[in-house]
């Protein structure tokens, strides 16, 4: 049970996570204070708050960082099991597909730059790598943004059909291909450069323009684009 004087149903309601976000709104919480909504109950020695400090203290107060946990990382801090780690893994994926569809609704992509800052939340707090897709209106507007495909810590296996069949189905006239680099090194290997060429071949052949392939890593990006290697 939680010790009476750390129990937090003994503190003073403006003091309580769930009275504090009904009366001043969510954005007045700490993080350790929304992480303890979700984690409900303490252990023995800790109430949910403690624990969401101590959860925080690992990943150096770090959301980011915390976003790149799995339910093992979580389970491996004392006070949180398979329940409270399950719980909080569906938050952040949550977080994460906010920020995908916030992506869909974004202003037209005119260049690397702007797609690279749509797609890093998208893609960046994977521990495996993941390769997404922009499916582009005429506009530049993004219709959609898919994962098609995840694998390995250094690699993933990426089927061109997968992508040219859902672009047809959205009607986009182009894409932008991205994937990420889970180590930081976003140098293209020989495996993305002939990916990318394969996609360049089939985009010309259907007659959706591959317009960018983004690798992105925790502290960059690399456009080949931008370093012309999207040539004919």
């Amino acid at each position: 049970m939680e010790g009476k004087k750390r129990a937090i149903k003994n503190w003073a309601p403006d003091d309580r996570p769930r009275e504090k976000l009904m009366a001043k709104g969510a954005g007045a919480l700490s993080d350790s204070e929304l992480l303890a909504i979700f984690i409900r109950t303490g252990d023995a020695s800790k109430n949910a708050i403690e624990l969401a400090r101590s959860i925080l203290n690992s990943c150096q107060d770090s959301i980011l960082e915390l976003g790149r946990y799995s339910v093992n990382d979580l389970m491996k801090i004392k006070g949180i099991g398979k329940a409270k780690a399950v719980t909080l893994i569906a938050a952040l994926e949550l977080g994460r597909r906010w920020h995908a569809s916030k992506a869909i609704h974004c202003p037209i992509i005119k260049g690397s730059a702007e797609a690279k800052e749509y797609l890093r939340p998208l893609m960046e707090n994977y521990t495996v790598e993941v390769f997404g897709v922009l499916y582009l209106a005429q506009s530049g507007r993004v219709k959609e943004f898919a994962i098609v495909s995840n694998g390995g810590i250094t690699s993933t296996t990426v089927d061109p059909r997968t992508i040219f069949r859902k672009a047809l189905e959205t009607g986009a006239v182009s894409i932008i291909v991205c994937h990420n680099h889970p180590s930081g090194n976003v140098q293209p290997s020989k495996t993305d450069e002939a990916l990318t060429q394969k996609l360049l071949h089939g985009s010309k052949f259907l007659d959706i323009k591959l317009l960018d392939h983004i690798i992105i890593g925790n502290k960059g990006y690399f456009s080949f684009a931008d370093e012309g290697l999207l040539a004919a």
